[in-house]
This record gives C-alpha cells, sequence and structure tokens, in this order.
C-alpha cells in the first residue's frame, strides 16, 4: 500500500496485465489526439475523453463527454490522462478527481505552482494520486502506456525506471532493454519543483513487489530530491539494487536549465552533493546513459 492507501500497479493494471480504461482531457485539442491516438495504438484503452463543450461527439470511435462524471459513469474508469494547456489544468484536475478518478496523470508544462499544491492536497483527500505535472507520463511496457513517451525505448521485464526527465527517461531505458534488462514500469516524476509523486513515494511503491527486482533513477541537478532519497535508501533499508544517473552535472551555477526544478544555488542541489549522498546510500551513479546497464550489472551480481 502506498502513501495515498492503494497501489499505483493496481490503478493501472490489477493483479495481472489487465487493460485498464483511461480517459483523455482535452482528447480533441491538437496536442491530445495525437497523443491519444500513440496511446491506443500501443494497446492503451482509451475509453472516453471529456472536452467541454464537445459532449456526443466521437474522436476515432472514442466517445466524446462534456465533464469527467458523465465519463467515469460510462466507463468505469480510475486513470485520467491530462492533455489541457496549463491555463485549464487546475479546473480539469479537480472535475477528474470529484468524479472518483485515482490516477491523475498529469503532461501539462508552466502548470503554476500553486495550482498543483491545490490539486495534490485535493487527490490526497480523495485517496487519490497524481504523477507530474510536467511528466512524459508513465508505461507498463508491452502492456499500456498514459503519457508522451515513444513506445521503441521500452521492452518488458523486471527494472523499474523513476525519472525526473522525460527525454533521459526515454534515453535510459533504451540503453537498459538494449542489455536485456526490461522494464516493469517507468514513471516521470516530473520536471516541476512540486510533484504529485516525488522519489521517495515512488520508491515506496516498488519495495515489497516481488516482480520488480531492481531501481533505476534518473535524476537533475537542482533541489534536494536525490538528497532525500538517497536518506530513505539508508534510514529504511531498501533492499533491491539502484543504480542512478543525474544529468546536468556540467551545468552553470544558478542558471535554470530545462525545468523549474533543475536550478543549482552554490552546492544545494549540486550534482556533487547528490553523487555524495548516493554513495553514502550505496548507490552507484552513471556518468553516461550507457553505463547505467553496467552498473546494474555489478550490482545485480553482488
Amino acid at each position: 500500500m502506498t502513501m495515498a492507501g492503494y497501489d499505483i500497479f493496481d490503478i493501472l493494471v490489477g493483479r495481472g496485465d489487465e487493460k485498464k480504461p483511461v480517459i483523455v482531457q482535452g482528447i480533441t485539442g491538437s496536442y491530445g489526439s495525437t497523443h491519444t491516438r500513440l496511446m491506443k495504438a500501443y494497446g492503451t484503452n482509451i475509453a472516453a475523453g471529456v472536452t467541454p463543450g464537445k459532449g456526443g461527439q466521437s474522436f476515432e470511435g472514442i466517445p466524446v463527454y462534456n465533464g469527467m462524471a458523465e465519463a467515469v459513469k460510462a466507463t468505469g474508469a480510475q486513470i485520467s490522462g491530462i492533455f489541457v494547456p496549463a491555463q485549464f489544468f487546475l479546473g480539469a484536475a479537480m472535475d477528474a478527481l470529484d468524479a472518483g478518478i485515482k490516477l491523475l496523470v498529469a503532461i501539462p508544462e508552466h502548470v503554476p505552482i500553486r495550482d498543483s499544491i491545490k490539486v495534490i492536497e485535493h487527490a490526497k483527500s480523495k485517496g487519490a494520486r497524481m504523477v507530474g505535472p510536467n511528466t512524459a507520463g508513465v508505461i507498463v511496457p508491452e502492456v499500456m502506456k498514459v503519457g508522451i513517451m515513444p513506445a521503441q525505448p521500452f521492452k518488458r521485464g523486471n527494472t523499474v525506471v523513476f525519472s525526473r526527465s522525460g527525454t533521459l527517461m526515454y534515453e535510459v531505458s533504451y540503453n537498459l532493454s538494449n542489455r536485456g534488462y526490461g522494464q516493469r514500469l517507468c514513471l516521470g516524476i516530473g520536471g516541476d519543483p512540486i510533484n504529485g509523486t516525488n522519489l521517495i513515494e515512488a520508491f515506496d511503491l516498488v519495495r515489497n513487489r516481488p516482480d520488480v527486482d531492481s531501481v533505476v533513477v534518473v535524476g537533475e541537478i537542482g533541489g534536494d530530491a536525490e538528497e532525500q532519497l538517497a536518506d530513505y535508501i539508508i534510514r529504511t533499508s531498501f533492499s533491491k539494487p539502484v543504480v542512478a544517473y543525474i544529468a546536468g552535472r556540467a551545468a552553470p551555477k544558478e542558471k535554470r536549465m530545462g525545468h523549474a526544478g533543475a536550478i543549482v544555488y552554490g552546492n544545494y542541489g549540486s550534482a556533487e552533493s547528490k553523487v555524495a549522498n548516493y554513495a553514502k546510500a550505496s548507490v552507484p551513479v552513471a556518468k553516461r546513459p550507457a553505463e547505467v546497464p553496467e552498473l546494474l550489472a555489478q550490482k545485480m551480481r553482488r
């Protein structure tokens, strides 16, 4: 069980690899429609879409509703992918949670921090969880995906990848797949300073799962998420092999590098700080993505 009272794995695929229904919010927009096609082609069960004012229409055979209450009632879905622009995110997220959605995958970037905090608090009050915002989404390789990640890098297996960077999640997973380390789940933490599911909560999801034998965590400079995670690994005696990669080692201090969460002030949030803390937790840190499977192989042999 997780801090939110349920297991994201169970919400995504049940006890096996059930094709759980998914609702896409913003399905008729250019962004939502493009990724709906890709998710559906991957095998995801897109049961409905929601666009206010477009109720009664359909998108490539998928019924469209005006609001989430109608869509949830018709489909029984507990998963929603939000593809609306940032200024509409708060309303869309609240609509989903009030309708009974338990896993909210928040794709938009540039969501105001106050809006993210409101949604996270509301999700907790509803016994639900948000992934993101500013996330590539979640994928159970060869089963389903809710997000914007390409399909090609991911292969099914027993390693889990948690990543603050979308692009690097793809690259690291590609290197793992090529070396025979398929993935059971890949989850984008999100690049914002406030995350609906942080690294520690993500690790809690897999610590007792028998179908997960190792974890790869892809971090970035900025913030203290990796430092807190290292402390968690030590404090809770996390037993599964863990390997890390940190992006932005060469970035100049006090300059934001792409993500709102990737900024370093002095030594706070620096790559050196993160590597040092991971060393205390016996987590090796790759210098480049291609090294990740090599370090994982060494860790798995111990």
